[in-house]
């Protein structure tokens, strides 16, 4: 898989990210790291929870590791909202996110208006999207089922991650929020003039730094981090 993830173009970007986990930050763990590859519309699931370091060290033939691409600068790397990822890549398993594109910020900066709000990933399939009926039906039946094995408050538990083998309906969970990115990143790009590609590029900076940050809290959920950056409001 790693030999296939360099010398890919990089505009649009030709790697989306996501991971899964139990309490998904530096105080929890991380279970799979999903990529989708627009190139070959392939997706890979990396089981971080069986392969631990290995799933980042281990070296093709040419010297390249999934640190390394993940680390590079020069292979751009689209995530939606990477808070939380970076904060546990960097604190479990000591990687530096570079190169990233953060479509949550993308869709802030290119939304008309007021900018105080973020929109979670299922809002924005849904509004900015053109599904047909049937894809609308089949996105829906997947996030509910998912929810239902992972959520607590649908009675669900975050251990269904590193329940192996995985089930066909987590399976298509991971795959599902991965595939919809390229075509989320490429509607807003198309809305952002040269400077709010700055003003993103700023920010995602402000959010991978808080993998350093000794006070950043990854596992509390309050208002603020629905919030978007307060130079935008």
């Amino acid at each position: 898989m790693v030999g296939t993830l360099t010398n890919l173009p990089s505009n649009p970007p030709s790697l989306y990210v996501d991971l899964e986990g139990v309490d998904l930050c530096r105080y929890g763990t991380i279970s799979i790291l999903q990529i989708f590859v627009l190139p070959t519309n392939k997706t890979y699931l990396v089981d971080v929870y069986t392969l631990r370091g290995q799933a980042f060290s281990r070296k093709t033939r040419a010297g390249i590791s999934l640190q390394s691409v993940l680390e590079s600068p020069d292979i751009p790397k689209v995530f939606f909202d990477v808070r939380n990822d970076s904060d546990a890549l960097c604190n479990l398993y000591h990687i530096e996110l570079r190169g990233v594109h953060d479509v949550q910020l993308m869709e802030l900066a290119s939304r008309p208006g007021w900018k105080k709000w973020l929109k979670g990933l299922a809002k924005c399939i849904d509004t900015d999207l053109p599904l047909t009926i049937e894809e609308r039906a089949s996105c829906k039946a997947v996030k509910e089922k998912g929810l239902k094995l992972f959520a607590p408050e649908h009675g669900g538990s975050y251990e269904v991650f590193n329940a192996r083998p995985l089930s066909a309906d987590i399976i298509r969970y991971c795959a599902h929020d991965v595939e919809f990115l390229p075509k989320l990143w490429k509607k807003y790009d198309q809305r952002l003039n040269q400077t709010w590609k700055a003003r993103v590029s700023l920010e995602v900076g402000n959010r991978l730094w808080l993998a350093w940050s000794p006070t950043y809290k990854g596992n509390v959920r309050n208002r603020e981090r629905a919030w978007g950056p307060t130079a935008w409001w």
